[in-house]
């Protein structure tokens, strides 16, 4: 009888993974930072070792065979076990701090991530937290390889990121139009006839607040003149600081603002609403640093 064991390659596995989850080589490349002939070639030599062809071109993409899908369905279930594990060892009492990697999409207002993220470090346990900025795209493809633990961001992930992640929703705020007082106190006359030609400083129009504003702007049949469009709230904010036009800032942020950099309300943006979630790559959220984030968010805008 032979007892030896056959091995598997689970970093090959991994990228054979990648490649069918996000659905391209280029993705899988991006999301593993590995060049595509060093994954092709691994693919090729998984390929071998099991004796199957796994994936095969549909037009310009791979997909999988019958034997790739039944691959693929036990390399989620490994994977997923993987995280478990390493959830399950961050999360047993030690003495060491309990470490919470965040992203923070870009559009997201700085202060407002502060708000979310601040009380996981009120907990009785040592957190460590760590802060990565981006992209909700590029941020959704290191959450997919366990390389962060939550992502902050104002929508919700989609088909179209091709990742299995799970939205939380946070809670939603009114949104009001500001800037300094000058300007504030010209456009307040006629609100929101008022906007019309003037100069305004907008998140970029990949953003879901962004495409919100703009329907608000059509529903009132105002042009503003678009100055400025920003990924980072932060540099948007600086330039509405600074008299360069006015700016959308959520309801939740007004007093800060009034208080901190010297905005004055102009009116609100009526019906548009800022949302927030905490996406996971979990359906359930089990870490307690992140469970105390979400908790508090929503405490947070109930009281808006």
């Amino acid at each position: 009888m032979n007892n030896v064991i056959r091995r598997l390659n689970y970093q090959h596995l991994l990228y054979f993974w990648s490649v069918v989850r996000t659905g391209s080589l280029t993705r899988a490349c991006e999301e593993l930072a590995l060049a595509a002939p060093t994954i092709s070639a691994q693919l090729r030599t998984l390929e071998e070792r099991l004796g199957e062809k796994l994936l095969v071109k549909s037009g310009r993409t791979l997909v999988p065979t019958e034997v790739g899908r039944l691959v693929y369905s036990y390399a989620n279930e490994i994977f997923g076990l993987g995280q478990e594990l390493m959830e399950a060892l961050e999360q047993r009492p030690s003495s060491r701090p309990l470490k919470v990697v965040i992203g923070i999409d870009d559009v997201l207002p700085k202060e407002i991530a502060y708000r979310i993220v601040e009380p996981s470090l009120q907990l009785k346990q040592s957190v460590r937290v760590i802060c990565r900025e981006g992209t909700l795209e590029r941020l959704s493809a290191d959450l997919a390889i366990h390389e962060i633990d939550v992502v902050l961001s104002d929508s919700p992930v989609t088909p179209s990121l091709n990742v299995r992640a799970y939205s939380h929703p946070l809670g939603s705020c009114n949104v009001y139009w500001m800037a300094t007082p000058t300007l504030a106190k010209t456009l307040r006359r006629d609100f929101p006839k008022s906007l019309d030609g003037v100069p305004a400083l907008l998140p970029t129009d990949d953003t879901a607040i962004r495409r919100a504003l703009d329907q608000w702007l059509d529903r009132q049949n105002v042009r503003p003149l678009l100055l400025g469009e920003f990924e980072d709230y932060a540099m948007l904010r600086e330039f509405a600081r600074e008299g360069h036009g006015f700016a959308p800032v959520p309801s939740v942020l007004e007093a800060s603002f009034r208080k901190q950099h010297g905005f004055v309300r102009i009116g609100l943006a009526k019906g548009v609403k800022a949302e927030f979630y905490a996406i996971s790559a979990e359906r359930k959220i089990k870490h307690p640093a992140i469970a105390a984030m979400t908790d508090n968010a929503r405490q947070l805008f109930s009281e808006t």
